[in-house]
């Protein structure tokens, strides 16, 4: 499976989870697509940041943390405004949105 093939199984869940004003922990993500850890996290979640700030989404993303910080990881473009992003994220119709295609992802990506 490819890297944006992952990137669209991590959307649906976070469009999910956003829906129920849930978060998932990296490790947790990790979990449900049957890694052995969360290390790898950032190279789906990438394109799926650059995704939302091309369409001007909420940073989708920022319900993605740290187990012990409760925190997204410093990647996140955002990071100083995580609860304002948050609540954008939580109050947004995700389900408005065309489920962006796997080339999407691979578009939006700057890695």
């Amino acid at each position: 499976m490819t890297r944006y093939q992952r990137s669209s199984q991590i959307w649906s869940l976070l469009i999910c989870a956003a829906n129920e004003r849930q978060s998932y922990t990296y490790g947790g993500i990790a979990d449900i697509l049957g890694f052995g850890g969360a290390g790898t996290m950032a190279q789906f979640l990438g394109p799926i940041m650059w995704l939302c700030e091309d369409n001007d989404w909420p940073p989708i993303t920022v319900l993605v943390v740290n187990q012990d910080t409760g925190l997204p990881g410093q990647g996140l473009s955002t990071l100083e405004e995580v609860n304002t992003d948050r609540e954008d994220v939580f109050n947004f119709d995700w389900f408005s949105v065309e489920p962006p295609q796997i080339e999407d992802f691979a578009n939006a990506d700057r890695a």
